[in-house]
């Protein structure tokens, strides 16, 4: 599962709720979750929009046959147009969905600085991605009654939302010298909470800074809280560190020999795979 690699950029897919704001926007409840089962990295590092997003296809991938419904009207988007189904635009949801939206903001970034580095790119984008979610917020599936909660915690939205005008301002640089803008990893810290790892060779973690005298976990975040993400006192979700520190959501198991809320295959933004 290339999106698993801390070197790259996993993305899970928000709902936009079918408005221009980002306020109303939620996670899809099909959005993985990490961490990753053997190495407990962080994923994904970003969610982006990726439910009933509407774009280009070719009719003869046999989609429309499979789901005619999600093919889009001329009215839709000509003067005057009627209400045959288009051959040019269809409507598709899932990290697939997602994924192109991070991987069009890299190119307007390396578009406006063509000497911006992979961890560069990644460390920018994650840094500035809007940070503003709910608590949780409870999806109903139509077909089955059945409800999902999700809860906004570092394992469901990573470093937050993609905000690409907020990517294209900034001018912030990690330093090629601070080392790669590896996705963190977490552990147990024995005492019933999870804890991101402090890394020395990378842009965040330890005592390493980000760009100049700005941490990851200071006044100018990228995940926000301290470095304890689940348990204690200062936690992503809830106050509560009685659960045990292997469950996450639900009946979700962080690390364990099941789930039962699996989702999508979240996607991989770059790195070649889609």
């Amino acid at each position: 599962m290339p999106g698993n690699d801390p070197y790259v950029i996993t993305v899970g897919a928000m709902k936009t709720m079918g408005t221009p704001s980002r306020a109303d926007d939620l996670i899809a409840s099909y959005s993985s979750k990490g961490p990753t089962l053997y190495d407990h990295v962080v994923k994904p590092d970003l969610v982006a929009p990726g439910n009933r997003i509407i774009s280009l296809y070719t009719a003869s991938v046999n989609l429309n046959k499979q789901y005619p419904g999600n093919e889009i009207p001329y009215s839709l988007y000509q003067v005057n147009g009627n209400s045959t189904a288009s051959s040019t635009y269809y409507r598709l949801s899932g990290t697939s969905m997602a994924a192109p939206m991070v991987s069009g903001t890299v190119a307007l970034m390396l578009q406006q600085n063509p000497n911006l580095t992979p961890d560069q790119v990644k460390a920018r984008l994650m840094k500035t991605a809007s940070k503003t979610f709910p608590s949780s917020s409870t999806a109903t599936d139509p077909s089955t009654g059945v409800s999902y909660t999700s809860q906004y915690d570092i394992f469901t939205v990573g470093a937050a939302y993609l905000d690409v005008q907020a990517a294209l301002a900034n001018t912030d640089l990690a330093p090629a010298t601070t080392g790669v803008a590896l996705s963190p990893s977490v552990m147990p810290d024995g005492h019933g909470n999870i804890v991101l790892v402090n890394g020395t060779s990378v842009v965040w973690g330890g005592t390493s800074v980000v760009w100049g005298t700005s941490v990851v976990w200071g006044t100018s975040v990228v995940w926000g809280g301290t470095s304890v993400v689940w348990g204690g006192t200062s936690v992503c979700w809830g106050s509560s560190s009685t659960q045990g520190y292997s469950v996450v959501w639900g009946t979700s198991v962080v690390w364990g020999v099941t789930s039962t809320q699996a989702g999508e295959a979240t996607a991989i933004a770059i790195n070649g795979e889609n």
